[in-house]
């Protein structure tokens, strides 16, 4: 996996994280926190050299794409089903739905996928020699 589409989403990431350290608006940054994600698992997913999901597709269509035939991806399906549940609880005006600073819980989300992708490409690298 290419360092540099990594380090960029990390930066990404960390934007995203002051931003809700000054915020507390689920609204304004769930949807970027999904988006990077998205991103992160797409890069894995150029790695290992599996056929892209279609542009338009969901988290969990992307997440699909490396859980197919890897279980071990399962770590991060309820990561990734956590954002979705919060998208529809705003959609469906269910703000009471959310925990406590879900705003926050939405970034740390996608810090936590971010880790475990790198970690992975990572151990991979190392095997690989």
């Amino acid at each position: 996996m290419r360092d540099q589409t990594l380090d960029r989403i990390e930066q990404d990431i960390a934007v995203l994280e002051a931003a809700a350290r000054e915020r507390d608006a689920l609204c304004e940054v769930l949807e970027p926190a999904i988006a990077l994600i998205v991103r992160t698992l797409r890069a894995r997913i150029d790695a290992d050299g599996k056929p892209a999901p279609a542009d338009a597709a969901d988290v969990l269509d992307v997440w699909r794409v490396l859980a197919k035939g890897d279980p071990t991806w399962n770590a991060i399906r309820d990561n990734c089903r956590e954002l979705v549940f919060y998208r529809n609880c705003l959609a469906l005006g269910r703000a009471d739905a959310l925990p406590p600073a879900a705003h926050r819980m939405a970034v740390r989300t996608v810090r936590h996928v971010f880790l475990y992708v790198r970690s992975r490409a990572q151990r991979d690298a190392r095997t690989s020699r």
